[in-house]
């Protein structure tokens, strides 16, 4: 039985497949390029939820549509990581959660992310 591949692993290579092409591509031509046993209804499915999320923007194509990237991989990251803070609740207890699950190394990142952007404004 096959690997059943999760909705984001999808997302991310169809649009590593969107960012590889030279043109905007239909539902069609993704399912032809990824090369993986799929339906097209399901890269249809994934199209709009991309579309929803802002990380693709779509024209029609004759009877379809083309879609082209909006976002790579780490901008829909950043959508889906504001979109849990956007759910409500406790943003302290959500982001110290978060900061405990990184690495030093992640963390020193973050903190000069942050220092640079506090500058940034600081200074502007």
């Amino acid at each position: 039985m096959a690997k059943r591949r999760g909705s984001g692993d999808l997302e991310s290579e169809v649009l590593a497949a969107l960012w590889a092409a030279d043109a905007p591509m239909t539902a069609g031509d993704l399912l032809d390029a990824l090369d993986l046993d799929l339906a097209y209804n399901t890269v249809q499915t994934i199209l709009a939820r991309l579309h929803a999320k802002g990380a693709v923007r779509r024209q029609l194509n004759g009877r379809s549509h083309a879609y082209t990237p909006v976002l790579d991989d780490a901008g829909l990251a950043a959508n889906r990581m504001r979109a849990m803070l956007d759910r409500g609740g406790d943003h302290a207890a959500v982001l110290t959660r978060f900061l405990g699950t990184l690495t030093a190394e992640e963390q020193a990142t973050l903190a000069g992310l942050l220092h640079d952007e506090h500058s940034e404004k600081r200074d502007g």
